[in-house]
């Protein structure tokens, strides 16, 4: 979804294909973005045009007045199976294709506040209630709701509004009884209920794990950095010909401390699986994507989405929300979205960059994209007077008149400050030379048809700073989108977050990191790639965070993984995707180590000999490591080995996954028994084993093998990812919440064995209590959140992000509410 999709991306190919050698030439030669854009833009002809409005018509994106009373319908079914949360994405759907103020509108929020109460979430409650009554809801079927608005208020022990709601319904009763004799007996005997309870419950106060929460989500930069806002005083803007911009400690820095905190300066919600209607059954999709569950402006988890008035694509957390989008871009974008899930997320990006620079101080960059303009000789005498208007409205015209002042290092103000805003995003590097031209064209042509839509539509209205827009000044804004989607592929952020499958009936669930969005982070595209990296990058929300990984020396550079690291792939595989996506040779200290590591490779990759235990080395034939042994052995006999054995994890796998721990168990047994004659007590295979037994262990409740098959896990999650990784902390949590648990179950019998518990033998409670804090302060590095007062048993699962990280699992304690726990794995500094 970052590019267009196939058949736009295929058409364009083809045309590129037919054009004639010496036009090629001139797209293939052209020394600047304007050139390309220029040149290809006039290239645009009505029927590719059509072709693209074609394909973005497959796309559900206005509001269809018939899908509401299916939506609702679809939804009650589910609410009669109590599949409330399915009920309530449904719902939400009938709501996105309901006008404001009318029947449909109201009646799907009434229905989703019944489903939000059945899942306890009173607050959304109220609120769909308050929405319901806002958009006309029917007097008639007003009693039911309100005895459901002031049950929740009780529960919620807002005690005062409670008694207001249940005095209101009973002066409702008295004044018109128009119910029926049964309807009105059964809410009698419920408002009686009801009345007695609100007698009873306490008021509530925010409990202590939502408190810290809140503080942790609230915690800022330590000391301030006047050159860098949304970076730590810890470190420091340096610039240099070889490495271009980057970071470096300006003191020692220890694991953990926050070095960069910056939002987003515009991001894209990723509609998940979102086919064009020609794939689809039905023209209604009942299936759940992430546009259904998040914001689509701050990327907030909500069951109870807010729709657009004008579409039934964009959805937000709320009206305070759905509103700022509008004023800063969706009032443009709102008429495009069957255009915008054609183009793909970056042409999305890169005109959302556009709209949002409206609102800030942008004259530096039109001067900039004007005179790349003005020094080609394709400029037109009108392009020259447009140039000239825009330089002089945008503060061309000052006590300098004619010079440009150039600050220091690019993207910084004159003062020197780098900022997270559109300047600084402007001045990130497109690489255009490094891009093939046939992707060079599919770029500029694919802008180029967006530019066209806007100017037909007359929705693109420049801020007041800058002159009434027109086609001269679309071709300008177009020179930008093209660089903002050439930009994207070396500088866009994967936003991710975890999602966790599974019915709330197991006791173990998996999950899985997935990606949420795509964001353009100026501050953190600063930072230069490692394969084996200083920092952990996480999000709450559209916010970034970077934190040390490892102890950070004055002096050195801060450092980020774009994705290929040391610990998930070797050398050339790295080499050869940084240097595809990236265009860069990576020299980084893993790289140049690995040129002179020994023969065995990777210790979690490695062979033992069956005779003597030592590990293998070699390469087409492997030969025993032990002077005084003689054994040899191919190393595809002992691939073939290694793929039968993955084949019975996987199987072993599949039963836990269909609840069948007690026949996984077995399984896996003889596969370690299997893996003891070839593999490396360290091999990867051997610790994802041993965390299949503890997973499967802690579905039968027995949390001591559990822990004992962890802890051996623990060790090889060590040997590969390092004992400050985030991996390793992921095993530490759950680790303690192991013992935690095991503490509960069999009242504090569990004791931890094995590496990493600091504490004497015979003090189990201290010793446990010590992995805990570890695991907590590990956890606080990697995702700026609270530790639940019920914890969550995570449990390692395969990760789809390209950045080739754990998924995670979660483990609910028998009869207790799971906390969903968002783990963000540091992310690929690009796209996936």
């Amino acid at each position: 979804m970052d590019l267009p999709v196939d058949e736009w991306k295929s058409y364009v190919f083809q045309k590129w294909s037919l054009l004639p050698k010496s036009i090629q030439v001139t797209i293939s030669t052209a020394e600047t973005l304007s050139d390309i854009f220029l040149h290809s833009s006039l290239l645009l002809q009505p029927e590719d045009e059509m072709f693209l409005q074609n394909l973005s018509r497959g796309y559900l994106v206005e509001k269809d007045p018939n899908a509401p009373l299916f939506y609702r319908e679809e939804g009650n079914k589910k609410f009669q199976q109590k599949d409330y949360m399915g009920a309530t994405v449904l719902y939400s759907k009938g709501i996105s294709h309901s006008r404001p103020h009318t029947a449909d509108i109201s009646l799907c929020y009434a229905n989703r506040s019944a489903a939000l109460f059945h899942l306890g979430q009173h607050e959304m409650c109220l609120k769909d209630i308050m929405r319901a009554q806002m958009h006309g809801y029917p007097e008639r079927l007003q009693p039911k709701m309100m005895l459901r608005k002031a049950e929740c208020l009780v529960t919620l022990g807002r005690r005062q509004e409670a008694s207001q709601t249940i005095s209101d319904l009973e002066s409702s009763f008295a004044a018109k009884p128009t119910l029926a004799a049964a309807q009105f007996q059964i809410l009698q005997t419920n408002l009686c209920r009801l009345k007695m309870k609100a007698q009873e419950k306490e008021s509530l106060t925010e409990t202590f794990p939502a408190a810290l929460t809140k503080a942790l989500e609230d915690m800022d930069l330590k000391g301030e950095n006047g050159q860098v806002p949304s970076a730590s005083s810890s470190v420091s803007l340096r610039t240099d010909p070889l490495r271009g911009r980057y970071l470096v400690a300006t003191k020692d820095i220890l694991p953990g401390e926050l070095l960069v905190k910056e939002d987003a300066f515009v991001s894209v919600l990723h509609p998940g699986e979102m086919p064009p209607l020609r794939h689809l059954e039905s023209k209604w999709d009942t299936r759940v994507t992430n546009g259904d569950l998040y914001c689509h402006r701050c990327l907030d988890h909500t069951l109870a989405t807010v729709p657009c008035d004008g579409c039934s694509y964009a959805k937000y957390c709320s009206h305070d929300c759905m509103q700022q989008a509008w004023d800063l871009y969706h009032s443009v974008e709102c008429s495009l979205g069957g255009l915008l899930l054609t183009l793909g997320v970056f042409c999305h990006i890169a005109l959302r960059s556009t709209l949002v620079a409206r609102f800030e101080d942008a004259s530096n960059v039109i001067r900039k994209l004007c005179g790349e303009i003005r020094n080609k000789d394709t400029c037109s005498p009108e392009r020259e007077t447009l140039v000239q208007t825009l330089t002089c409205d945008l503060g061309g015209e000052s006590e300098n008149k004619g010079k440009m002042l150039e600050p220091p290092v690019p993207g910084c103000d004159l003062n020197g400050k780098y900022e997270s805003n559109y300047n600084a995003v402007f001045h990130l590097l497109p690489h255009t030379g490094n891009h093939s031209p046939e992707h060079r064209f599919l770029c500029a042509l694919s802008v180029s048809a967006l530019c066209r839509r806007l100017e037909a539509a007359s929705c693109y209205k420049p801020a007041a700073a800058v002159p009434p827009g027109s086609g001269s000044e679309l071709d300008v804004w177009g020179v930008a989108m093209l660089k903002h989607v050439l930009q994207l592929q070396c500088n866009a952020q994967a936003i991710t977050t975890i999602q966790h499958t599974g019915s709330k009936e197991n006791s173990v669930t998996n999950s899985r990191q997935v990606r949420l969005a795509t964001g353009i982070f100026p501050v953190i595209s600063l930072l230069n790639h490692s394969c084996s990296p200083n920092t952990s990058v996480s999000f709450i929300s559209t916010v970034a965070t970077v934190r040390a990984s490892q102890q950070i020396e004055k002096g050195q550079e801060i450092l980020h993984c774009y994705g290929p690291h040391q610990s998930r792939m070797r050398a050339a595989e790295r080499q050869q995707k940084l240097r595809s996506q990236y265009f860069f040779d990576c020299s980084c200290a893993a790289c140049q180590n690995e040129k002179h590591s020994a023969a065995t490779g990777p210790r979690w990759e490695a062979f033992c000999c069956r005779s003597c235990g030592a590990l293998m080395q070699g390469d087409d034939v492997l030969i025993c490591g032990s002077t005084s042994c003689t054994e040899s052995v191919s190393r595809d006999h002992l691939i073939s080995r290694l793929q039968d054995l993955q084949q019975q994890v996987g199987m072993a796998r599949k039963l836990l996954r269909n609840d069948k721990p007690e026949r996984a168990i077995q399984l896996l047994l003889g596969c370690q028994r299997d893996a003891q004659s070839f593999l490396s007590g360290e091999h990867s295979l051997v610790g994802e084993m041993e965390d299949d037994l503890a997973q499967a262990y802690a579905a039968l409740g027995d949390w001591q093998k559990s822990a004992t098959h962890l802890q051996k896990s623990l060790r090889v999650v060590e040997v590969r990812h390092g004992p400050s990784s985030v991996e390793m902390g992921h095993e530490l949590f759950k680790l303690a919440q192991l013992f935690f648990n095991g503490s509960r179950a069999l009242g504090s019998t569990l004791k931890p064995r094995g590496p990493h518990l600091g504490q004497k033998q015979g003090r189990p409670h201290l010793r446990q209590l010590g992995i805990a804090l570890h695991a907590i302060r590990m956890f606080q590095q990697d995702t700026d959140k609270s530790i639940p007062t019920r914890p969550s048993f995570l449990l390692r699962s395969t990760v789809t992000a390209r950045s080739h990280r754990p998924g995670l699992g979660m483990l609910r304690l028998s009869g207790s509410t799971a906390v969903e726990w968002p783990l963000c794995c540091p992310t690929t500094h690009g796209p996936l």
